[in-house]
Parts: C-alpha cells; structure tokens; sequence
C-alpha cells in the first residue's frame, strides 16, 4: 500500500484578473479564509498552505520573537497582513509580517493603510512550491526593508537597496545572530518539540550574542 502524503501547500494561478475584481475579491472574502492572495500585472495567486507549510512559519515566528526579545526589541506582529497599493496595483498576503524599527508608530491601530502608514519592516513567505508572482518585485515596490523566504530547507535573508532585494547573509535586523541556522532548529522541532527546540533556541541566541 502506498502512502500519499499531503503537499505543504497548493497553489492555484489566475490570469488576466483586473485590480478592481481583486479588490473586490478582497472584500467579499471572509477574513478566517486560510488563503493567501497575491496579486501583480493581472496575476492572481491563491495559495492554500498544509501542515508542513503553516508549523515551518509558525516555528519561524517564535523565533522572531524570541530574537526580538533577547535583542530588547519591541515588535507588533501583524501576520499576514493583507498589503495593497492602489498606486501600484499590487497586493500580497506575507505569511508572518512585523513591524519593529517603526513598531511605535503603529503601535496602537487596528488597520494599517500603507498609503499613509509604513510598511511592515520584515515579511516571512514560506515557499514549499515556487509561487507564481515575483514576491521579490511585489515587496520591493512596496519599499519593506527585510524579506525572508523559506523554502523547507534553506532560509534566504534579503534586504532592500536602491529599490531592490540583494541577498545578504546577516540580517541587518538581528545581526550579528546566524538566522540562517532557524532551519535546523526547525528540524530538531520534530524530534524534540516545539517547546523544547524554542528554548534551546533561545540559548543558542543569548550565547551568540555574549560571544559578538
């Protein structure tokens, strides 16, 4: 008997998709759906994420969490926080987003409108599957400073210079912490638990930081 295992995530592409029937699409949508919509030149993207894709970006989130705290950092969490610009006609749903250098000026609201506030200063795309829409280009043109991009095994850290995404090795955000090591610690979660694999994480970042 063979075994079909589930994929991490499904995703499904529509062409020639006006900005206005995506902004619709946004609105009729019920804000529990599980989806993930992204949208640039006409290309709608529907992405429905499976076990293996929501625990990687939740493991993922802790850490940034955990980073934020052993770093004395203050974050507001957004999750995955529908992005539009209108000028652009361009809109993307990040898997985990946060605010951190500009936490304070967010702080207190509710609903974020990037026509008037910042954007997040750091997104999370966990990408199990290659997506159909340029996130590079997507984030990008909405000027956030730092991306990430799991893809199950290895974690790519990108900054924003001069409008566009260079891949670096640190990031500016945590440095001098290794976060391209998270993957392993995602690993020993399945061995260890997520508890357990969340402290020995937060060890690991308290020793590389008395150690810089």
């Amino acid at each position: 008997m063979v075994v079909m295992s589930a994929p991490p995530e499904t995703r499904t592409v529509l062409e020639n998709i006006s900005w206005r029937t995506f902004k619709a699409m946004l609105a009729e949508m019920s804000n529990q759906r599980n989806t993930k919509l992204a949208y640039d030149n006409g290309v709608l993207e529907i992405m429905s994420p499976m076990m293996p894709h929501e625990n990687s970006n939740r493991l993922i989130d802790g850490f940034i969490l955990v980073l934020c705290e052993e770093f004395g950092k203050e974050v507001k969490s957004a999750g995955s926080l529908t992005l539009t610009r209108d000028d652009l006609e361009r809109g993307g749903e990040p898997d985990s987003s946060y605010y951190i250098q500009n936490e304070s000026l967010v702080r207190d609201k509710e609903n974020i409108d990037l026509a008037t506030d910042p954007p997040p200063d750091l997104v999370l795309e966990v990408e199990y599957s290659r997506p159909q829409v340029d996130k590079l280009r997507l984030y990008a043109s909405m000027g956030i400073p730092e991306f990430w991009r799991f893809n199950g095994k290895v974690l790519k850290i990108y900054v924003l210079t001069s409008g566009k995404y260079s891949e670096v090795q640190t990031s500016p955000t945590f440095a001098p912490v290794s976060v391209k090591e998270i993957p392993r610690f995602i690993q020993e979660s399945r061995k260890n638990g997520q508890i357990a694999t969340t402290r020995a994480f937060r060890n690991w970042v308290r020793q590389q930081i008395e150690h810089y």
